[in-house]
């Protein structure tokens, strides 16, 4: 079953057309890595597929609702199946690392900035958050604050808050851009894991082509605001990848706005 359906999808700012009639599918329990230069596409995509920007024209199911015409609650409802891990982690960085991961159950219930607060925070919601942070490796910074963590930390804090969101798919967009090589890998290993021990649907966004013909089931190519590639990533080589990178690109406008109200929200 497809979990996620795109269909016909543009987006214009400005003059600047950045998609042009994007189409895909991807199927429950895959994993898709999506590659592209700065400027194709890629950002303003996932952001289309997270509800933060309306596209001008198309469509996107997920989980078979149509986003178009969804009430500001049915589309906090669909969000809160859909993690969303950010390059730059959008962790709030003067609370705990555990006041972090608790946040991603803040879709739960009404009021659940509320119930999600430390203080205030179940036994039962306390005891999920250690487990995340467990799963992560980073039981012992639970009282740490963020600032604190060098920024594989984060990322992984970032895993655990999707995690606690009990999400069924993963947007996962440029996460390992800020980190060394070391670092990144450790990280794509781990969001890689905990995907397949929770059957979650995964789409990556990334710069590395070695990190991309590393993981994922199939690899979608964006160059110029199009899908120029739609291939398993068994049958694809690093050169044919590289093609996505050479030539003109667009300026892919307004897409590094998320801050953490977003991710908050999208959780």
């Amino acid at each position: 079953m497809s979990v996620i359906n795109v269909s016909g999808l543009q987006k214009h700012y400005g003059t600047t057309h950045v998609l042009r009639g994007v189409d895909f599918s991807i199927e429950e329990g895959e994993c898709v890595i999506l590659l592209g230069a700065n400027g194709c596409g890629k950002s303003t995509l996932i952001r289309c597929l997270n509800g933060l920007t309306k596209p001008d024209e198309g469509e996107i199911k997920v989980n078979e609702t149509s986003l178009e015409g969804l009430s500001k609650k049915e589309l906090r409802n669909v969000r809160r199946r859909v993690g969303v891990v950010f390059q730059q982690f959008n962790l709030v960085q003067n609370v705990s690392v555990f006041q972090n991961v608790l946040n991603g159950a803040m879709g739960e219930k009404r009021f659940g900035l509320l119930q999600t607060l430390s203080p205030l925070a179940s036994d039962d919601m306390r005891t999920r958050a250690m487990s995340c942070l467990a799963r992560v490796g980073l039981e012992d910074k639970a009282g740490s604050n963020c600032r604190q963590l060098s920024g594989g930390q984060q990322q992984r804090v970032a895993i655990a808050r999707t995690l606690m969101q009990n999400a069924d798919i993963v947007i996962a967009d440029e996460p390992v851009a800020s980190l060394d090589p070391k670092a990144g890998g450790e990280i794509m290993d781990l969001l890689i894991e905990v995907v397949q021990e929770h059957k979650l649907t995964v789409l990556c966004s990334l710069h590395q082509l070695e990190l991309a013909s590393a993981y994922g089931d199939r690899i979608l190519g964006m160059k110029a605001g199009r899908i120029e590639l739609d291939e398993p990533r068994t049958s694809i080589n690093i050169e044919t990848m590289r093609q996505l990178y050479q030539g003109d690109v667009r300026v892919d406008s307004q897409t590094q706005q998320s801050s953490v109200e977003q991710a908050v929200t999208a959780a």
